[in-house]
């Protein structure tokens, strides 16, 4: 399957509408050899586990050559979906042999304005990690359709959390820390309805003795 990831590269360039996602998968050769292309399937999935749902596409035979890029177009009705953010996947076969693909982008169906959370949120607080390390949570910027904690850690690097609110996981979509230690967490949006925002670092098992989290109470 490896191998076959290295021979081609597929990803999702699309546009998001207000009740639709245009756009395409773009197949690309990246070693020397022409390769055959089958798309037998494509598909839409929850990014917090919560489902998935065929993207109407007919099977599709290509000749991807080296170097080059290949548009298969397609076009996905929003209006059904839950609030969440999502993915697209899709099943192919390389020469012969099937391999399924992440396309690399996601989007998000909006959750209705008045639930979410919006604004900052002041936080200010370090918490020790072991080893030396520390982890400060400077504030939490609120969105209609993600959180970003925003962090620094020292000695400068990067640092494993998982997110709750009122007990509910709320599903990490991204982590981006610089060479100074700062970082940036993306996550599932804050409801209005949610009171506490607990944070947990080093990536221990919920509930060890000693284990490194910080409690947020929402305002």
């Amino acid at each position: 399957m490896n191998e076959r990831r290295e021979t081609i590269s597929i990803r999702a360039r699309f546009e998001r509408f207000p009740a639709t996602v245009k756009g395409a998968f773009v197949i690309r050769g990246e070693d020397r050899d022409p390769h055959q292309v089958v798309l037998r399937e494509a598909r839409v999935v929850s990014v917090a586990g919560r489902g998935e749902r065929p993207l109407t596409m007919p099977p599709t035979t290509l000749d991807v050559a080296p170097k080059q890029d290949v548009f298969v177009p397609f076009e996905l009705s929003v209006v059904d979906l839950e609030p969440g953010w999502y993915g697209l996947e899709c099943d192919v076969e390389v020469d012969g042999i099937q391999v399924t693909f992440p396309g690399g982008r996601r989007f998000s169906v909006a959750w209705p304005r008045a639930t979410t959370r919006r604004g900052n949120v002041a936080v200010g607080r370090e918490v020790a990690l072991g080893g030396g390390r520390a982890v400060r949570v400077n504030h939490v910027e609120c969105g209609g359709d993600a959180i970003k904690v925003h962090l620094e850690v020292t000695p400068p690097g990067s640092v494993a959390l998982r997110l709750s609110a009122d007990g509910e996981p709320l599903e990490v979509l991204e982590a981006d820390f610089d060479d100074a230690g700062k970082g940036k967490v993306t996550a599932y949006p804050l409801m209005r309805t949610h009171g506490r925002l607990r944070i947990e670092f080093g990536g221990k098992p919920k509930g060890r003795k000693g284990e490194a989290a910080v409690e947020v109470a929402l305002p």
